[in-house]
C-alpha cells in the first residue's frame, strides 16, 4: 500500500491484534507468564496466611475474598484427582509450548495468548505437585470459587480462540517493515 508522506496507511482491528510492536513475542510470554504466576502465588500465599479456611470477607456479599481448596479443575470438576490432573496439566503445558513454536505468525496478541495459559497453568500445577489441591479465594457470586491462575487460563483460552476465528489467515494487514521499506519509494 502506497501512502502520501501526509498519510498514514488504514489499519483494520485484525491489523491491530496481529501486527509487530518491536518487542520479540517470546519476552512478550514470559513476561506475562512470569507475572501472571507471581500475581497467582503471592495472592495464594497472602490468603492461606491471613485466612482460615472457608473464611470469607466481607462476610456477606456479592464479591468476597473466600478461602478455599480445591483437589478438582476448575469450578470444582473431576474431585480427587490430583495424580491425574496433575498429569493433564503437564501435557497441557507440553502442548502449550508446542502450539506457540508451532504458530506460525507471532505476534504481541500471541505472545499475550499463550503468557497467559502458561502462567496459569503453572500457577495451578506447583499447588498441586506441592499441597495436592488447589487453593481459590475469588468468590463472585453463584460462580465457584476460583483464584486468578484459573481466571488466566480461561482469559487465555478465550482470547486465543477470538483470534484464531477473527484473524487466522487474514492477508489484508499492513506490511511489515520489510514490505513498507521496498514498496514506499521516496523520489528525492
Amino acid at each position: 500500500m502506497l501512502t502520501q508522506p501526509d498519510q498514514k496507511p488504514e489499519t483494520s482491528l485484525s491489523d491491530f491484534f496481529n501486527r509487530e510492536i518491536g518487542i520479540p513475542t517470546i519476552w512478550i510470554l514470559v513476561g506475562i507468564a512470569t507475572a501472571t504466576l507471581i500475581a497467582d502465588q503471592l495472592t495464594k500465599y497472602l490468603i492461606r496466611e491471613n485466612f482460615a479456611l472457608g473464611e470469607s470477607w466481607p462476610r456477606e456479599g456479592f464479591f468476597r475474598i473466600t478461602h478455599g481448596t480445591n483437589t478438582g479443575t476448575a469450578f470444582g470438576l473431576f474431585p480427587d484427582q490430583t495424580l491425574l490432573l496433575t498429569i493433564a496439566s503437564v501435557v497441557a503445558i507440553g502442548f502449550i509450548i508446542y502450539f506457540y513454536k508451532a504458530h506460525g505468525r507471532q505476534t504481541w496478541l500471541t505472545g499475550l495468548n499463550i503468557g497467559l495459559l502458561l502462567g496459569g497453568a503453572f500457577g495451578n500445577l506447583i499447588d498441586r505437585v506441592i499441597a495436592g489441591r488447589v487453593t481459590d479465594f475469588i468468590d463472585v457470586g453463584a460462580w465457584p470459587i476460583f483464584n486468578i491462575a484459573d481466571s488466566a487460563v480461561v482469559v487465555g483460552i478465550t482470547l486465543l480462540i477470538a483470534n484464531m476465528l477473527l484473524f487466522e489467515g487474514r492477508e489484508d494487514r499492513v506490511p511489515d517493515q520489510s514490505d513498507a521499506e521496498t514498496t514506499n519509494h521516496d523520489p528525492k
